[in-house]
């Protein structure tokens, strides 16, 4: 990777940094060669802070760093994007990012996914997801036969508000069956487009 330093002035790079799982925009921050250089070795995003006038490790004060997971560069050899991990708020705003977005995948099967394991830490009496958790895999097994069994049956009919219901149903503990057994919808996917591949 060669980045041209020279293209501007001062020496700098813009950094656009990207949320590695939810692609979202996280922030822009500026790059010369000793920040790029530290970024790589430490493993955490580091910018030259134009204003304080020195190397600035993302989270070095609110601990809310970037962990680096890929470096890319444009087709001008002059602007970056980092791939990265927030371990917390990106904004010193306390927002997920600058644009005061909420950073996650905008697939609404991977927003659910995030709210289910939030959710499997709740009493067990309060939420229904809790409660399936605390039935063991076992029974959250089965729960998903009864709803595949359902939708099935639903199917032999002409009720479209009840053949969705049950897809949905399916769907959902699907995805509490998958968190439970240590998978996500991502290691689904992933098997699919190798088989696609072949």
């Amino acid at each position: 990777m060669k980045i041209d330093y020279t293209k501007y002035s001062d020496g700098l790079v813009p950094a656009v940094v990207q949320d590695f799982k939810t692609q979202k925009v996280l922030m822009l921050g500026f790059m010369n060669e000793e920040a790029v250089k530290k970024t790589e070795e430490s493993g955490l995003v580091t910018f030259y802070s134009r204003s304080r006038k020195r190397l600035w490790t993302k989270g070095e004060e609110s601990g809310n760093h970037l962990q680096l997971r890929q470096v890319l560069i444009d087709c001008d050899n002059d602007t970056l994007l980092i791939k990265a991990e927030p371990k917390g708020p990106v904004c010193h705003t306390g927002a997920d990012t600058c644009w005061s977005e909420k950073n996650h995948a905008e697939d609404f099967l991977f927003y659910l996914e995030q709210i289910i394991n939030l959710r499997k830490q709740a009493d067990p009496d309060k939420s229904y997801v809790a409660k399936l958790f605390s039935r063991g895999v076992n029974k959250i097994a089965q729960k998903v036969g009864e709803e595949a069994v359902e939708l099935v049956i639903e199917a032999k009919d002409e009720n479209k508000d009840l053949f969705l219901g049950e897809a949905a149903d399916l769907l959902f503990h699907f995805l509490i069956l998958l968190n439970a057994k240590d998978y996500n919808l991502q290691a689904v996917i992933n098997v699919l487009k190798e088989r696609h591949s072949k």
